[in-house]
C-alpha cells in the first residue's frame, strides 16, 4: 500500500484555500485547516504536527482524551461531533473550542463545568442549515433565541456558528446552506448581544471546502482530504 503523504495533502489543501481566498478577495490568513483526525492513529497526526498543524479536530471524547495525552501541549484541539452532557466534564479544560453545541441544556452543563475548572470555553452553535433529520444541530428559526439565552451563562463564549452540510456529489449544492449560515451569522452580530461574537464560520468540509471558503468560511474541517480514507480496525 502507497504511504500517504500528509504534507503534500496539506500543501494541496493550503493551495486551493489561498486560491479561494484570492477569487473572493480575503486573506488565507482568515481561514483556519482543522485537520480532522478522527479515527487516525497517533503517528499520522505527529506528521501532520510536523508540518506545522496546530488545529486538529475529534468526534469522540475518549478519542480526543487519548489524544491529548500522547501529543505535543501547544496543539487547538477542536470538539467537532456531538457531544453527550455526561462527558463535557472530560474535555472543558482540555479542548480550545466546541463546535456542536446546540441545545441550552447542553450549554448550561459545559458552563456548570467550566466554571468548576475555573475557564472559559469557546463555543460554536451548531446549525442543521439543511434540515436533514439525521443531523445534530438547532434549526435556523431557533438560532438567534438560542443564542440569546446562552450568552447570558458565565465561562462559556460564544464564537460563531457551525454546520454539517448535505453530503453531495456537486459541491456547489451546498452554496446556498454556506450562505445562508452567513446571514444568520450577519444578522446576529447587527444585534450586538454582549458575549457574543461571529467572526467564526466552521463550515466545509472535504467534498465542499472550496464553496465554503468563497461563501466565508473561517474554519474548514478537513480529514479524508489530509490523511486519506478513513481506516477501521474491521479492515
Amino acid at each position: 500500500m502507497e504511504k500517504i503523504t500528509i504534507k503534500e495533502n496539506i500543501k494541496e489543501v493550503e493551495n486551493i484555500i489561498a486560491q479561494e481566498c484570492e477569487k473572493a478577495g480575503r486573506s488565507p490568513s482568515d481561514v483556519t485547516l482543522i485537520a480532522v483526525s478522527k479515527t487516525k492513529p497517533v503517528e499520522l497526526l505527529k506528521e501532520a504536527y510536523a508540518y506545522g498543524c496546530r488545529d486538529f479536530g475529534e468526534n469522540k471524547v475518549q478519542e480526543l482524551l487519548d489524544k491529548y495525552e500522547a501529543l505535543p501541549s501547544d496543539i487547538r484541539w477542536h470538539m467537532i461531533g456531538h457531544l453527550q452532557r455526561n462527558k463535557v466534564k472530560y474535555i472543558v479544560d482540555k479542548v480550545y473550542m466546541i463546535h456542536s453545541v446546540d441545545s441550552l441544556r447542553l450549554a448550561e452543563e459545559i458552563s456548570k463545568e467550566a466554571s468548576k475548572k475555573n475557564v472559559c470555553v469557546n463555543i460554536l452553535i451548531e446549525v442543521n442549515v439543511a434540515d436533514e433529520e439525521t443531523k445534530y444541530g438547532v434549526s435556523c428559526e431557533e438560532v438567534r433565541q438560542l443564542v440569546c439565552d446562552i450568552a447570558k451563562l458565565p465561562n462559556i463564549r460564544i464564537k460563531g456558528l457551525m454546520t454539517i452540510a448535505p453530503f453531495v456529489d456537486d459541491a456547489e449544492e451546498n452554496r446556498l446552506h454556506f450562505q445562508k449560515l452567513k446571514k444568520i451569522a450577519v444578522d446576529i452580530m447587527q444585534k450586538n448581544i454582549d458575549n457574543i461574537d461571529m467572526e467564526i464560520l466552521s463550515m466545509g468540509m472535504t467534498g465542499d471546502y472550496p464553496v465554503a471558503v468563497s461563501e466565508g468560511a473561517t474554519y474548514v474541517r478537513v480529514g479524508t482530504g489530509i490523511f486519506g480514507i478513513r481506516q477501521y480496525m474491521s479492515e
